[in-house]
């Protein structure tokens, strides 16, 4: 089981000051960041996955990638641009989320195509249109009608793209998106995409959907699977179900999940093998904008706003893991939630999380390297870290996911 990490233009500075909270003045981001590959010792992904509109933009607007990346990317292709080390993949898409609303792809088929060849993708998936929806019992007669024509729509656009990728004999493997609203319209679409010849097929629009009803749409899909073809699932982690998920033919899948928990989930922002743990937060007093207003308005102080960001992070810094260290830390924390006015208080989980310390146990180099400031939740350079260090956590727990399949398979042979 392969993972690959969609791209987003996400770096972290190697000298950034912690300390001052500072970039160094001559930075060039493009040029002196680092992606999660540089900063680790080992990649967290075998592959990334790069999105058409994040590059170019589309019809809702510029994509993250500046004139100046964009027409680098074009010209030094996807390996020099991302400075890949050998071994990891890279796989092209349109960012169909982001045309949802239109009726028809604002994409030709030869455009797509000339995206991944200029910048010399491995592989590629086929132009398609997102179907949000789930009705396991509708058919084609029965379902949403704009449903049914999206499905239409995207094998005819397949089928459009293998042609041409024959047609131009290019190094860049197709592979066939399948859209559908339920296990038997999802197998209807791999089905059509193995007669067009894709020995590759990319499953869309399933990150809404429950793990039981994805496993339902694999386990139709399964009946009709030739031997040899590969499924990829789009926005899709599960670690939990992965074993499930590669037994009916899953080989790959990408997803931001367990990057975006570091910054964007409520509780489960520093991962572990065995669980997560709430991030600190010491918002920055200059850098937060609801604690900015609120001084502006005159409700916080900021002297007493700065004074305690200090307190707090001096006491961090300083934790040496003993209980007394430990209260010092929630002592001043606490006392920065009631100078931010916070509306809800995470003491009891930040107890959790210092009682643990998992940043002392892990091996990953970020954590070597930096220590408690990853697990304190403040500004893009320590929540990128941890970012970072979720995706070695999540390679490592599929590294255990294939160690523990093959026990098994290896117990069982021995046995008969």
């Amino acid at each position: 089981m392969k993972f690959y990490f969609p791209d987003s233009q996400d770096l972290v500075s190697p000298a950034y000051d912690f300390l001052r909270d500072e970039y160094p003045a001559h930075r060039v981001r493009q040029r002196d960041d680092r992606y999660a590959h540089e900063v680790l010792a080992e990649a967290p992904y075998h592959g990334i996955l790069v999105s058409k509109s994040i590059v170019d933009g589309s019809i809702k607007g510029a994509g993250k990638y500046s004139g100046a990346q964009r027409a680098r990317l074009y010209r030094m292709g996807v390996h020099r641009f991302f400075r890949l080390p050998r071994g990891v993949e890279t796989l092209g898409d349109n960012g169909a989320f982001n045309y949802i609303d239109e009726p028809v792809p604002p994409v030709t088929v030869a455009e797509t195509l000339d995206f991944y060849e200029e910048c010399d993708f491995d592989a590629g998936v086929s132009t398609d249109h997102v179907i949000f929806g789930y009705e396991p019992e509708a058919t084609a007669k029965t379902a949403d009608p704009e449903w049914v024509e999206r499905r239409k729509l995207t094998l005819r656009l397949a089928e459009d793209f293998i042609s041409l990728t024959n047609d131009r004999r290019t190094r860049v493997q197709p592979v066939g998106a399948a859209q559908g609203w339920s296990p038997t319209s999802y197998a209807d679409s791999v089905n059509a995409l193995q007669e067009m010849g894709y020995e590759r097929i990319a499953l869309g629009g399933m990150v809404p959907l429950k793990t039981d009803q994805i496993l339902a749409c694999l386990t139709q899909i399964s009946t009709i699977l030739a031997p040899g073809t590969e499924l990829h699932l789009l926005g899709i982690t599960r670690i939990d179900a992965m074993d499930r998920f590669s037994a009916l033919g899953v080989t790959s899948f990408d997803s931001t999940s367990a990057f975006r928990q570091a910054f964007m989930d409520d509780r489960k922002n520093y991962h572990t093998n065995e669980r997560a743990y709430v991030a600190i937060r010491v918002p920055q007093v200059d850098g937060n904008p609801t604690l900015k207003r609120a001084i502006l308005a005159g409700s916080v102080s900021q002297k007493d706003a700065l004074t305690a960001e200090r307190e707090a992070l001096k006491a961090l810094r300083a934790f040496d893991g003993t209980p007394a260290g430990r209260q010092d830390c929630l002592d001043a924390l606490g006392a920065y939630e009631v100078v931010c006015q916070s509306k809800k208080s995470y003491l009891d989980a930040y107890a959790e999380t210092l009682e643990a310390e998992p940043w002392r146990h892990c091996p990953c180099s970020i954590c070597r390297e930096h220590g408690v400031e990853v697990a304190i939740f403040r500004g893009t350079e320590r929540n990128k870290r941890r970012g970072f260090h979720n995706l070695s956590v999540l390679r490592h727990q599929m590294g255990q996911l294939v160690h523990s399949r093959a026990a098994v398979t290896n117990f069982a042979d021995a046995n008969t």
